[in-house]
């Protein structure tokens, strides 16, 4: 059975070798992916974009996120069954439901903060080694997810919320940042499909609004489409919008923040 790990723990620390020897200890015959630890701090939408975008390419099994700046709160601990058969373990705020939303949707859901499958006792500030880490391991080793916690209505989980619709005005189309790569490439809320009849083409030049700041960027494929530390506006492998500085930081240049509005105009 696989596991994933999706965290916001780095690589520095202890945190994910200690998830790894939990898993380990109680599923010696599971495999562990680590997709990724490098979600910066707290940041819940991000890594709920990460686990849905993610998800299509992973085998199924069990998937566990933890970014979880509520921990030892009331907020719940669960685990998931999607309709396509993966199940999910982590934090109820949210940071799970883009993933069962492109998994086809909630089949079973249970409370796992108290389950008879975690370590005890269990730490206030590091439920991934006791609560989601050992969750995912019994049930990667047999157990039934019925039997894992008590049973949850998938209507009262917690759903990331998305920036409000930016709009448009006077021929620009509004958008907001996502989200940076370690490269400083921000996505955008915006598909390319949403750009039709924008006047926005590819190989065209795009105007790019930020706060009282304007930009000139291509609309192109790739990076190498336009020359050195000039802008772009692309579509990433996820097939949203981005932006990027070709050998460049464009969270940085432009002073990009998750929720900052970006406006885009044909020129």
């Amino acid at each position: 059975m696989i596991i994933s790990l999706l965290t916001d723990y780095g690589a520095d620390d202890d945190f994910v070798g200690v998830c790894h020897g939990v898993i380990a200890s109680i599923a010696p015959d599971a495999r562990i992916i680590d997709l990724t630890h490098g979600i910066p701090r707290g940041a819940v939408r991000q890594g709920a974009l990460v686990l849905r975008n993610t998800l299509p390419y992973m085998p199924a099994g069990i998937h566990v996120a933890v970014v979880d700046p509520q921990v030892g709160t009331e907020r719940r601990a669960v685990a998931l069954r999607c309709r396509d058969g993966r199940m999910l373990v982590g934090p109820d705020n949210g940071l799970l439901s883009l993933a069962w939303e492109r998994a086809e949707g909630v089949e079973l859901a249970v409370d796992v903060t108290r389950s008879t499958h975690r370590l005890e006792p269990v730490s206030a500030t590091f439920h991934g080694r006791d609560v989601f880490a050992p969750v995912a391991a019994y049930l990667a080793a047999g157990a039934q997810l019925a039997e894992a916690g008590e049973p949850l209505d998938p209507e009262t989980l917690a759903q990331v919320q998305p920036p409000e619709p930016a709009g448009a005005e006077d021929g620009r189309v509004g958008a907001h940042a996502l989200a940076a790569d370690r490269f400083g490439n921000v996505v955008l809320d915006l598909s390319h499909e949403t750009l039709a009849g924008t006047g926005l083409t590819l190989g065209g030049e795009v105007e790019i609004a930020v706060r009282d700041e304007f930009h000139l960027a291509t609309y192109a494929v790739t990076f190498a489409d336009v020359g050195q530390g000039e802008l772009l506006v692309y579509e990433d492998a996820y097939r949203m919008l981005a932006i990027a500085i070709n050998q460049g930081d464009a969270r940085a240049t432009l002073g990009l923040e998750p929720d900052d509005e970006v406006q885009l105009r044909a020129r």
